[in-house]
């Protein structure tokens, strides 16, 4: 059986996979394993101490990060009027109505990451739930993307913010940026993360909240964080 390839299997002998490290020496100790050819994506994952089948306890949220993803995200607004303009202004990359919506369906149109659209344009964007749901592009108000504040929610899509929704483990993977930010700003946007999943905790969510931490590279081992060390965690 496939063990990873011999990248992975010398990085994943630095790393011991009883130990964990504080949240900047994780970082570092991600970071020194050895680079793929490409600008890898830096990913943290958090278990959280919660039952996403009970309703109150299935955490989703957004978070800005100070430094960005390091992607450049293709944003598509629904709306019309003024409100179209405003969007295009902020640097919306595609921006419409009825038009978008037919080129979704007819063509199966979908080179876009991110979609906003005002409240008054939900009666057109719901009938593309069955496209856009699975793929995670479907507005909704709970993470901004349904608002008649289109241009700032076009800035903060470009600027970094990142959305989170936690899985049927009690998991929850966000991307904070890529390795060529350095340790730094990587650990910057990881506090960021923590401190909103801390935030965003259920008041009825019992136990320790931050159950497990790791970081890891695209190709990288996940480096084990100790929860205690995390900024939010205490």
């Amino acid at each position: 059986m496939a063990k990873g390839s011999k990248r992975y299997r010398a990085s994943a002998a630095k790393v011991d996979p009883d130990r964990k490290f504080a949240l900047a020496e994780a970082m570092k100790v991600a970071l020194e394993s050895g680079p793929a050819k490409f600008d890898e994506t830096v990913e943290l994952a958090v278990r959280l101490g919660v039952d996403p089948r009970q309703a109150d306890q299935n955490v989703r949220g957004t978070c800005q990060l100070p430094h960005g993803t390091g992607k450049t995200v293709r944003v598509l607004v629904f709306a019309k009027g003024e409100k179209l303009r405003e969007a295009e202004e902020a640097g919306a990359d595609f921006a419409g109505g009825d038009d978008l919506a037919t080129k979704i369906t007819s063509e199966n149109w979908l080179d876009f990451d991110k979609a906003i659209a005002t409240p008054d344009m939900m009666g057109v964007v719901g009938k593309l739930g069955k496209v856009l749901g699975p793929r995670g592009l479907m507005p909704n108000p709970k993470v901004g993307t349904v608002t008649m504040d289109v241009a700032k929610a076009v800035r903060e899509l470009k600027a970094g913010k990142v959305e989170y929704r936690v899985e049927k483990a009690g998991i929850v993977h966000v991307p904070i940026g890529k390795r060529s930010f350095g340790a730094e700003k990587l650990l910057d946007n990881a506090n960021a993360v923590l401190d909103s999943l801390a935030r965003a905790k259920p008041a009825s969510a019992k136990g320790n909240y931050f159950r497990s931490i790791s970081v890891a590279t695209t190709m990288g081992v996940g480096v084990k964080i100790d929860p205690l060390t995390a900024r939010a965690a205490a």
